[in-house]
């Protein structure tokens, strides 16, 4: 069969390297792709949101199935596009991937629900906002309603810190029109965890858990970024979280889109945060995370076109989903100055290391082709993942990794999966 991958960053390159692995499989395309990408894929210079244009050359290739990896075209209806021409598609349609589109809509939806959440009020009027504010317990969480690559998220200490925050999403507009609603948000503290599901509807299949590091700094210090590692599983994620989460928020999410005529088919990730009064949801996404595809998928067992065509035909309750018995990391190589400003076009060396290696991955988030070489295109560049025995091993061998890369301005934390010392 032909498939065709929507993204262009790590994400998607994990997701072509499990497809590539399906017998299945005959060919794969990638829209727009990137460097490492067009390794295993044919990248085709269509943009992610350019849908009349994806939707034709899907129809005249004869693409037997498409794989919607981002988060912009899922909310903006992608997925309905390509379903009404004809082309099976992997990926929530747009009245089902407003779970991640819209976080109002979310805690509005888990309150509804009684699915376990931070207290909350949503606003769309920045003095109200800034009204309710001053009553408010400190610190307390502001987030922007919409799409904000990962960043549209405050957490403020004290009532000057939030009213400024309010003045940058609402009023500035830092993250756009993302931030035309505003959820303020009461401050959890916790682990954090991060779990993938595979959903078709009425059955939801979990992967192995995953904990993600935002911050651009040790020590969890400087700006949210897209992410700078990742590790799975997550030793905090015990039997007893999983049987609460699995009673009281992952069945409960897919009924409750059910219940409300938005039947979610595809990806939801859950972002939990394990409180002292249980685990709560943080965050949905409509798909999978970026970096956490690079550490979940590399330890799956299935099939994974089989996996995906089972969600979209309704058949996910005759999946048996199994993962290794070890554990991942992955290391984010990024841009000196990402998340704020960073050079780019620097040429990568050490890439071919990667060539043949089982436990050891190199997936290219921000890359580019040229003359001179495969060169340096964004502000996260790579994603060293490695395999091993236990998390403590994987670490090792993706710390050990990142020294086979080299490029001007490389940066990364050197904490990814410190927590696991902790467990």
């Amino acid at each position: 069969m032909k498939v065709l991958i929507v993204g262009s960053g790590g994400r998607e390159h994990a997701i072509a390297t499990s497809v590539a692995k399906s017998n299945k499989v005959d060919k794969i395309y990638c829209a727009p792709g990137n460097a490492g990408i067009g390794m295993i894929a044919e990248c085709v210079p269509i943009g992610a949101m350019e849908f009349d244009k994806l939707v034709d050359f899907a129809k005249s290739e004869q693409i037997d199935l498409t794989i919607v990896g981002m988060d912009d075209p899922l909310v903006g209806g992608l997925v309905d596009e390509l379903e009404n021409a004809g082309i099976r598609t992997f990926g929530p349609r747009k009245n089902a991937a407003i779970l991640e589109g819209s976080k109002a809509f979310s805690k509005d939806l888990m309150k509804k629900y009684n699915i376990p959440t931070a207290a909350y009020e949503n606003f769309d009027d920045a003095d109200k906002a800034m009204a309710y504010l001053e009553k408010a317990d400190f610190p307390i969480v502001l987030k922007a309603d919409g799409l904000a690559l990962g960043k549209g998220v405050l957490i403020c200490q004290n009532l000057e810190e939030a009213k400024e925050g309010v003045k940058s999403i609402m009023l500035d507009k830092q993250f756009g029109s993302a931030g035309n609603t505003l959820v303020i948000e009461e401050f959890m503290t916790g682990r954090e965890v991060s779990v993938l599901s595979y959903v078709d509807g009425k059955t939801i299949k979990t992967m192995t858990s995953a904990q993600d590091h935002k911050r651009a700094g040790d020590g969890d210090t400087g700006l949210n970024t897209g992410g700078m590692g990742t590790f799975s599983p997550s030793p905090f994620y015990t039997k007893e979280v999983d049987e609460f989460c699995r009673k009281y928020i992952y069945q409960p999410t897919v009924d409750a889109m059910a219940s409300e005529g938005r039947e979610f088919k595809g990806i939801i990730f859950f972002g939990l945060m394990l409180t002292e009064k249980g685990p709560k949801v943080l965050e949905y996404n409509a798909r999978f995370g970026d970096p956490e595809a690079q550490v979940v998928l590399p330890r799956m067992k299935n099939d994974i076109i089989e996996v995906m065509e089972a969600c979209i035909d309704g058949t996910l309750d005759k999946v048996d989903l199994q993962f290794e018995d070890n554990a991942a990391v992955c290391v984010v190589l990024a841009s000196d100055g990402y998340p704020v400003k960073y050079e780019k076009g620097f040429v990568i060396k050490g890439l071919e290391k990667f060539e043949g290696q089982d436990s050891y991955f190199c997936f290219h988030a921000g890359t580019k082709k040229t003359d001179e070489g495969i060169v340096t295109n964004g502000g996260r560049v790579l994603g060293i993942t490695a395999k091993g025995a236990d998390l403590k091993q994987a670490r090792a061998n993706a710390y050990a990794a990142t020294e086979w890369v080299e490029f001007d301005n490389k940066y990364m934390r050197h904490d990814i999966g410190k927590a696991i010392d902790e467990a």
